[in-house]
């Protein structure tokens, strides 16, 4: 992926997808969630392909995105907030800081869903310090496969994940649940002993995995590459809760 241009500042200047004023899917409450563009990924499920490229989107000012926000204020605060999701969101992490900072000022509740699939840097520790919760993908627990469906190795969400526990930064962990790629029980019995290692999550989250997104990678004139992968069922779902088998006290929620 090609870096932003530097014709901007980027403190100030964030590349944008899109923005959703009354998200309810993405964090606690109602959320204001903005769609940054560009990830480093190469997801094969994923449904938001044309996020992908640096080069597409546009430039919204730090002050237009901000003013946006608290134009909805009335409505997220104080027991929703902002979520910044993509793409890739910590691929621009200096804008992040800036936005965060202003919106702590406004005890707005803020929230990172990523893959964590990022060195933790000087950077990424000052804006972690800003958020209030994060929504971390995890791939693939095991980093072979997981290298093959999105083109990485988990290590480095690994130990993203582990970071944030450590810090106590509130975690909420979720999977994209893929029929024959991350529904093999060894791999889920493997993802539950993960999850029991850490200290901050809140949550677990099962995504059924669907082909609704692969219209954009048709419009891109991009192959899709699980073109013969069967959308998961409520039977998958269920399915996989039983193995994670979560335990009574955990303080996991599932829904």
């Amino acid at each position: 992926m090609k870096n932003l241009k530097e014709e901007k500042d980027l403190r100030y200047y964030a590349k944008v997808h899109s923005i959703e004023s009354f998200g309810t899917v993405d964090g606690p409450g109602i959320r204001f969630v903005l769609f940054l563009q560009g990830c480093h990924l190469e997801c094969k499920y994923c449904h938001n392909r044309d996020t992908w490229d640096i080069n597409l989107g546009n430039y919204k000012s730090l002050d237009d995105i901000f003013n946006k926000i608290i134009n909805y204020k009335n409505y997220i605060y104080p027991n929703g907030g902002v979520t910044v999701t993509g793409g890739e969101p910590l691929l621009q992490v200096k804008f992040l800081i800036e936005l965060f900072s202003k919106l702590k000022k406004e005890n707005i509740h803020t929230c990172i869903d990523t893959s964590g699939m990022i060195s933790i840097t000087k950077d990424i520790k000052e804006l972690l310090n800003l958020t209030d919760l994060v929504l971390l993908d995890i791939k693939h627990i095991n980093d072979e496969k997981c290298k093959e469906l999105v083109g990485k190795s988990n290590k480095l969400e690994l130990e993203f994940a582990k970071y944030l526990s450590e810090n106590g930064i509130n975690i909420w962990i979720r999977q994209v649940l893929i029929p024959e790629y991350t529904d093999d029980e060894k791999d889920l019995l493997d993802l539950k002993k993960f999850i029991c290692s850490l200290k901050t999550v809140q949550k677990v989250e099962l995504l059924p995995y669907h082909s609704m997104g692969k219209f954009k990678w048709q419009r891109l004139g991009i192959k899709y590459e699980l073109d013969d992968v069967r959308d998961a069922t409520n039977d998958d779902l269920k399915r996989a809760e039983r193995i994670l088998g979560i335990a009574t006290g955990s303080g996991f929620e599932w829904q």
